[in-house]
């Protein structure tokens, strides 16, 4: 059993990528937290709370992400391919309803 049969080597791309992206996503939702915190009321539970209902909703997206679209990441991981990983954790329902409303191929 070569190294080109194991999953997981065939999913290094996409798994680099969306760990990137999510590493990413925890100092985005940090900032978010931060200014929304103090945007709506300035106390320390809000910021807390949004920070993590924030972080809550960027693993369920790479979650989702990953089970739908890892297999078809074949590229080389590159700056490009990362940020549209990024904006992908954010945009994950967008991304869902798209995927629902066009017709299946015949």
């Amino acid at each position: 059993m070569g190294i080109d049969n194991d999953p997981l080597w065939r999913l290094r791309h996409a798994l680099a990528g969306l760990g990137l992206a999510l590493l990413g996503s925890v100092f985005i939702a940090a900032l978010l937290g931060r200014v929304l915190g103090d945007w709506l009321g300035d106390s320390y539970g809000l910021r807390v709370a949004i920070y993590s209902g924030l972080l809550v909703y960027v693993i369920a997206g790479a979650v989702v992400l990953f089970l739908k679209v890892a297999q078809h990441e074949t590229q080389p991981l590159a700056v490009g391919r990362v940020l549209r990983w990024l904006a992908s954790l954010w945009l994950w329902p967008l991304l869902l309803l798209a995927r629902r409303r066009t017709p299946p191929p015949p």
